[in-house]
Parts: structure tokens; sequence; C-alpha cells
């Protein structure tokens, strides 16, 4: 796959976090278009920068300018595209090269200094932040990332062509296993993904071989409390990251005040004093503290690597705080794990003590669902008010048995309900909230701007 034979770029399912990311890459060079089947608010933005997009899966709705140029068009596609897709069968049927999104992030990144950070949670909030420390020093920096960055409005940081590259390492469908970092991130590894792993030992053999990925002589950032013997490299570097006081790089002095998280690094034997992290929780002051320490890695100042924590602000549903006050909070976040329910609920417990907590909760995928639904019960049961909605479907069908009605009725919380996502907003308004937490990786995103203008 040469990148340089192609003037045209077509995204089958454009409209993706990582997939939008690499059509702003690419649309400074060449023509790139593309189909999805919703018009969301990451569709219309890419529209504004003039990318031609789509949204019935139609062999006819290809332009003819991508039907008569073959040779020098590349077709890019998500696993989330079913294999059905009538434009995917179009472009495989007709001789063009078709390739996954992570064979085309791994292509980009061959000749570049790469940071992936791989871990099955934490990998988009540790990524962002790295790249913002980089972006922040002046350091030439190009980044792929997973989420929305607020402070460049982006998932997408351009550098130069010689720049370094920040790459989110996703290990659904073992995609980073495209990537040849130079240093490596592992911030955790959960069982998730089992529709693809089928058991946990298969998805930690799957993170052996992205370490065996990692170049000779780089280094590899492990969260302390992942087992080691999984690694199988005597070449590379492994430095250990933790809030305890045994590891390579430590978070000391971690205060929860003011709705900031306040914290000291002490990296190998050198302390680094007063970060301000606006993301409540002590898993996000550990994502910070890896973060750091690659900056340190890198021989970046230390003053900026201090300024660049204490102005992040935060991803767009990465426990993402909208509405503070004595009245009414509300925070939206991402987790659909049930470790990331239960820390986001906890973080919030700390945050705000003996306040009530109502959670709104949309499950993510039958799959995920039925694999964890006693662990998800549990985490949820840490809520004092509970609202779960319909499972999101994505990319699956549904499984006999599987359903939220299931999962609500293994939540030990004593005021409970289900919900469609339509009529959960004005189900809520006549509750009397106190602190809302919105949690899942569906759209239930959709309702956010709603609960906002309601309550604000």
């Amino acid at each position: 796959m040469n990148l340089d034979q192609y003037k045209n770029i077509y995204f089958v399912g454009i409209g993706g976090i990582g997939m939008s990311a690499l059509s702003r890459y690419f649309n400074r060079k060449v023509n790139v278009l593309g189909y999805d089947k919703v018009q969301s608010d990451l569709c219309l933005q890419l529209e504004s920068e003039n990318i031609d997009i789509h949204y019935s899966d139609s062999e006819q709705n290809i332009p003819n300018e991508i039907k008569e140029s073959i040779e020098e068009t590349l077709v890019v596609y998500t696993p989330a595209i079913p294999e059905k897709n009538k434009e995917l069968s179009y472009f495989r049927n007709n001789g063009y090269v078709v390739v996954k999104r992570s064979e085309l992030l791994g292509k980009i990144t061959e000749n570049h200094f790469t940071i992936a950070v791989a871990g099955t949670h934490g990998k988009t909030t540790t990524s962002t932040m790295l790249a913002h420390i980089l972006q922040h020093s002046e350091v030439d920096c190009t980044a792929f990332l997973g989420g929305i960055s607020r402070n460049y409005n982006s998932n997408l940081i351009l550098g130069t062509e010689k720049s370094i590259v920040v790459v989110e390492a996703d290990e659904y469908d073992r995609s980073f296993l495209t990537l040849h970092p130079d240093i490596a991130v592992i911030t955790s590894v959960d069982a998730d993904h089992l529709d693809i792993y089928n058991t946990k030992e298969s998805l930690v053999n799957a993170f052996t071989d992205f370490t065996n990925k990692i170049k000779s002589g780089g280094t590899l950032f492990l969260e302390e409390n992942i087992d080691t013997t999984f690694i199988k490299r005597e070449d590379i570097s492994i430095l250990q990251y933790s809030t305890s006081n045994t590891s390579h790089c430590r978070a000391l002095h971690i205060v929860n005040e003011d709705y900031l998280m306040k914290f000291d690094v002490l990296f190998k034997e050198e302390l680094l004093s007063s970060f301000k992290l606006c993301m409540g929780g002590e898993y996000n002051v550990r994502n910070a503290l890896v973060a750091i320490s690659v900056s340190k890695l890198l021989d970046i100042d230390n003053e900026r690597i201090i300024s660049s924590i204490n102005t992040f602000k935060g991803i767009n549903r990465r426990f993402e705080t909208h509405i503070s006050s004595e009245k009414l909070v509300f925070i939206d976040d991402y987790a659909h794990h049930p470790k990331e329910v239960t820390e986001s609920i906890l973080a919030v417990k700390k945050m705000y003590p003996n306040r009530h907590i109502t959670v709104i909760f949309q499950p993510h995928l039958y799959s995920r669902t039925n694999d964890f639904s006693d662990e998800f019960a549990r985490a949820l049961s840490l809520s004092d008010r509970l609202i779960i909605l319909e499972i999101y479907a994505a990319r699956e069908r549904s499984i006999e048995g599987v359903s939220s009605e299931m999962l609500l009725n293994k939540c030990t919380v004593a005021d409970k309900r289900l919900s469609k996502l339509s009529a959960v907003v004005d189900g809520i308004v006549a509750k009397d909230i106190d602190i809302l937490l919105t949690l899942g990786a569906g759209d239930i995103s959709t309702i956010v701007s709603p609960i906002k203008s309601i309550f604000s």
C-alpha cells in the first residue's frame, strides 16, 4: 500500500471517531469522501470541512469520480460496518484496494516516532492528555484521538510530516497489532470484547502480541496492578506507574478539592508538584500520571508539563461536568464496562459526599451485557436512583434472554426503573434531582443537550 499513489480516499463508516480523525488527516492532501448511515454531529463537522458524505447505502450513491478511478482510490472501512453493506461489497467486487482503518493507521505511523496508548480502559483520556502536553509544549505532534479534545475541539491534532505521532491503540478486533510503537502504554487489561476474544486469556494473548510490536530498545509504561508475566521481551524497558509507593512513576498527595484533583508526581527520583486536573476520579489521576511520565521520558520541561495538565479542559463524554452547583450537578461519562461504571460512580461519591446520585445507564452491546450482567448490577447498585435504557445494539443482533429488564432485576437499588431513550428526559423533569450521572457509549449522548437546556 503506497499512499502516494491515491488521489481519492473513500471511507465506509466515515462518522466513527477513529475514521473521522483519519479523514481529517487526509483531507489536506487528497480528495476525501465517504458514507455513514447517520448524519451525526461529527459528520456535520466533516461536511463543514468540505468532505462529501452521503447517508444511504447504495452503490448508486458512490460518486462517478470514485467509480472511474479504481487504481487511484483507496477504500477504508471500520469493523463496525456489517459485511452485507452494499457499498463495501461493490468495492471488494470491483478491484479496489480495501483496507481496515487500523491498517491505514499502521501505515501512517510506519515512518514516525510513535507513542501508542493501549488498554481496556483509559486510553482515550491518556492519549488526549499526552497529545495536549506535547502540543502545549510546542513539540511537533500529530495525534489520532478516540474522543473530542475540548482544548482543540477535534479528535485530530495535526503536525508536520516529521512529527511524533500519538495514537490510541484499540484492542477491538486486534486493531492495535498493526502498530510498531517506539513507546507504548498499557493502562489496563480487563476482560472485554469477548464477542471477539471469547476468553480473557485470548485477550491477554493479544496484549502479548502488542508488546511484541514495540520496537527493540523501546519503552513500555505499565499500570502497576497489571501482571507482567504476559510480557515476553528483554530488549525493551518497562516502567510501572501507580498511586502506590512502589512504582517507578508515582502520583502522590492526591487531594480532591474545589472540583479538581490536586496531586504531585515522582518520576523516578524527581518530584513535580502542584498539578491540578479538571477531571474527577483517582483513575483519571493515573491517566494523567502516565501521560506526564511519557513526557518526562521525552525530556519535556517540567513547567511546561505542569502547565499542560493544569490547562487541560477534558474530553467530550469523559467524566464531563455540564452543570455544577449546590442545587444540581450533571456529569456525563462514556463508561460502558463494569469497571468504568464503578469508578465513575465512586468518583462522584467522593467528589460530592452525602448527596443523592441518579444514574441513567444505557447498556452497550447485547454480548457485553450478557458477559458482565452480574458485574454491571453490582456497579449500578452503587447509585441511589437508577434508570436503565434499552440496550444499544450497535453492530450486534439481540440475544435471547438478554435485556435491560434482566439487568435491572439484578440491581439492588430500591428506586429503579426502565425507560426508553425518547422518554427519559421528560421522565426526570418531575424528579427531585440532586446529582445526575449519565453513563454509556451509545446514543445516550443525544440527551445531554436537552438535559442541559432543562436544568441550566
